[in-house]
């Protein structure tokens, strides 16, 4: 992964003084020259359908023109440099000034259409996905994920459990009729103490993620587009955000989103890394095509509550980064007493921007199935790239590009299902985990 990380630096000076391809529309384009097969090994991995040799094909036109560019260039200033000593009237002035003329011309015309291969070379660029580590496992659907580990007793018997949304009272502390509608399904209102066990749980949150370095920051909830295009968003997920009109910003999906993009464009001293940092959010997300069983009640939301963990980090750190980040989280469910599990997600369920992720699962007994509560993820310096953030090394010499990690800390409904359904009592309360009492303010959450 060494060589991943770090073979774009010699194609980078090219493009930048040519004044072409910014940094971060890339993913690693001297590494997809020099070795085409190992990004298309790498993709085919992720199973995602990516045309390489298309790219490639639009990279080659375009430093093909760039030649032709910077060869116009060179005859254009030795024309000047040699007009400048030649007396002004005589026909070899004339003949030099036509020349000008001339060149001048097929310049103007070779970089206007640079720049339109400029642009498609970018879109191009910005269609390759992350890479993924040595260590991500192969396979393509969700059920060939590994589970790395598994945390309290799935199997313990619960005989008051059931689906959270058959509890009896639960409509009068979260109203999914009436938030259907005041705004449409997957919207609704927590009523009572339903807003103040929510409330609870993202105090909780915050406060152990505190405790854990992790600075709290409030950040804005819409973000423009390139925020979206330097995490990854854009130009993969446009179908699951929401966008407004006519400013064209985009309701955020998660706060990885703003959160990442605090450096965007600057550079951080070495000494200042790693640095961490929370956020509350509310949550936007479509999710286009959702539906069924595995979507009812609070499985599956448009809008909702999460809290979320950011770092950026020497890449030399970063893969013990992932592991901090995901004890960070898993730590909250031991808090709350909810068995888990940790899945190290294979390559056909790793998303387009991450290089490595695990999630976390809590187990819901009245369901009977694990709900995904939190993505752990090294990025790499793949969001870095689109963003440029980078560090100031400090021995000096040219800035380089961080790593950047993100994780729920944790996201509320599901983790709110498993809370419903799990400690589900005979005379239909439910307790409060002992942790969570403090916050909430009672042993147990009543629907009369």
């Amino acid at each position: 992964m060494g060589k991943w990380r770090e073979a774009a630096d010699g194609i980078l000076f090219v493009l930048r003084n040519a004044g072409a391809i910014p940094e971060r529309s890339m993913l690693d384009a001297k590494l997809l020259r020099e070795s085409p097969d190992l990004v298309r090994a790498a993709i085919a991995k992720k199973h995602l359908d990516v045309n390489v040799d298309e790219v490639l094909a639009i990279d080659a036109e375009w430093r093909s023109l760039l030649r032709e560019v910077e060869t116009l260039r060179a005859t254009q200033k030795a024309a000047n440099t040699a007009m400048a000593a030649l007396p002004k009237g005589t026909p070899e002035f004339a003949a030099k000034v036509a020349e000008m003329k001339t060149v001048s011309q097929q310049v103007r015309e070779r970089e206007g259409k640079l720049k339109e291969i400029e642009e498609k070379f970018r879109q191009a660029m910005l269609s390759l996905p992350n890479l993924p580590h040595a260590t991500v496992p192969e396979g393509r659907t969700p059920e060939e994920n590994v589970v790395f580990g598994t945390h309290g007793d799935a199997d313990e018997p619960k005989p008051h459990a059931r689906p959270h949304w058959e509890i009896g009272g639960f409509d009068r502390l979260f109203d999914f009729g009436r938030g259907a509608k005041v705004t449409g399904a997957g919207f609704p209102f927590f009523v009572g103490d339903g807003a103040r066990l929510v409330r609870a749980l993202l105090q909780f949150f915050l406060d152990e993620n505190s405790k854990a370095g992790y600075v709290e920051v409030a950040p804005p909830i819409f973000v423009n587009a390139a925020s979206a295009t330097a995490t990854g968003q854009l130009p993969d997920k446009e179908g699951q955000m929401y966008e407004t009109t006519p400013d064209h910003l985009y309701a955020v999906p998660t706060a990885e989103v703003p959160l990442t993009n605090f450096f965007r464009d600057e550079i951080v001293e070495e000494a200042a890394l790693p640095i961490y940092r929370c956020a509350y959010t509310p949550c936007f997300r479509r999710e286009a095509g959702s539906y069924g069983k595995d979507v009812r009640g609070l499985n599956r939301l448009h809008q909702f509550d999460k809290v979320e963990l950011l770092k950026w980090v020497h890449p030399e750190t970063s893969y013990d980064e992932l592991e901090k980040l995901r004890a960070d989280a898993e730590r909250l469910l031991q808090k709350l007493e909810l068995p888990y599990r940790i899945l190290l997600m294979c390559g056909g369920d790793l998303g387009f921007a991450q290089a490595k992720k695990y999630d976390l699962e809590v187990w819901a007994a009245g369901q009977k199935r694990w709900l995904e509560v939190s993505s752990c993820s090294n990025f790499e310096a793949f969001q870095a790239r689109r963003a440029q953030i980078r560090y100031r090394p400090k021995e000096g010499g040219k800035p380089e590009l961080v790593h950047t990690l993100n994780g729920s800390g944790l996201a509320v409904p599901r983790v709110l299902a498993a809370l419903l359904e799990n400690n589900l009592q005979a005379d239909g309360r439910v307790r409060i985990p002992a942790a969570l009492v403090p916050y909430f303010g009672k042993d147990y959450l009543s629907f009369n």
